[in-house]
């Protein structure tokens, strides 16, 4: 097993808030899935909570990655928002499921995921783990037989 990368976001809601309420915005449909979307949306009477948490998530997410790519690009695309996505099991608990460019990226990669709420602020923890020889493939050196 490998650490990849560590990655850690904080979000103001009520900044976050501001922002998804701006007239024309189209951040929610371009950086959150439909699936993101309904879960937040299902949430009561302050969805930017739960948009802020995963907003610091996919954030956390892209520094593990940029960690893991350090002096090289991170091969990731210009909008990779929707390509990051927090879902929740039965019982509420969030983890990281990755689409397109980078689930290529990170094949085989496990995103451990932290959300949290206090107050005004929303915050994400992410390790990537790497449970075999991906690191080496990163790192430039010959996968082991």
């Amino acid at each position: 097993m490998t650490i990849l990368g560590i990655g850690l976001d904080l979000v103001t809601i009520s900044e976050f808030a501001e922002q998804l309420d701006r007239v024309g915005t189209t951040m929610l449909r371009e950086s959150f899935t439909a699936g993101e979307r309904r879960y937040c949306q299902s949430k009561g009477t302050d969805p930017a909570r739960s948009y802020a948490a995963r907003w610091a998530a996919k954030e956390a997410v892209l520094k593990a990655w940029a960690s893991s790519r350090f002096a090289r690009s991170p091969q990731i695309g210009d909008n990779p928002y929707p390509l990051i996505e927090v879902v929740n099991d039965a019982w509420g608990r969030p983890s990281i499921k990755l689409h397109g460019l980078a689930a290529e990226f990170l094949p085989r990669v496990r995103v451990h995921l932290s959300l949290t709420h206090d107050g005004d602020t929303a915050a994400a923890m992410v390790v990537l783990e790497d449970p075999g020889e991906l690191a080496d493939l990163i790192e430039g050196r010959p996968a082991q037989p």
